[in-house]
């Protein structure tokens, strides 16, 4: 059975993981409307592999005997100004989102709620492996810089774009 407090801040990432899905899909659709085909594929697959974090929120607290909730969503971004700014935002993002979960964790400990310690190491893993993509993808853009050509480039190398985590369990 989870805590009072523990559901509480469960229910708070289920909201962060719905406004990532959303700000992902706001970049999607801006990058569809510059014609960057790619980039804007990768970003409906972040969109719908944030909706599934949240998913598994949504179903970790209800079967520990809690209630999932769904809340209002803040409104993303809708303009990003250079494809370099918008990346610089999804990786200020990600490190948002690596504090929070590393902040249910240790809520979970103090808690000595070990089952969702255990749940949210999987959140753990997967913080570290967006991190590192946002990382490579910042770090491919810089070496672009203003370059038409390698933006193109790098516009269908995103789509099959992967990034091995240390963390990441051997293909």
């Amino acid at each position: 059975m989870l805590s009072e407090r523990m559901q509480s801040v469960l229910n708070k990432q289920i909201r962060i993981e719905a406004e990532s899905s959303q700000i992902y899909l706001a970049m999607a659709s801006w990058s569809e409307v510059k014609g960057l085909e790619g980039i804007s594929q990768f970003m409906y697959g972040q969109s719908d592999e944030e909706r599934m974090h949240m998913l598994k929120f949504f179903k970790y607290i209800n079967e520990r005997g809690g209630h999932a909730m769904v809340s209002e969503l803040s409104a993303p971004a809708l303009e990003f100004g250079s494809i370099k700014n918008m990346f610089e935002i999804l990786f200020e993002h990600e490190v948002f989102v690596s504090q929070s979960i590393n902040e249910l964790v240790h809520i979970s400990l103090e808690e000595k709620d070990y089952a969702t310690h255990n749940f949210l190491q999987w959140y753990v893993a997967e913080q570290i492996e967006e991190e590192a993509q946002a990382r490579t993808i910042l770090d491919k853009i810089n070496l672009i810089g203003d370059d038409k050509g390698g933006l193109y480039l790098f516009d269908n190398d995103i789509k099959r774009l992967t990034v091995v985590s240390s963390v990441a369990p051997p293909a």
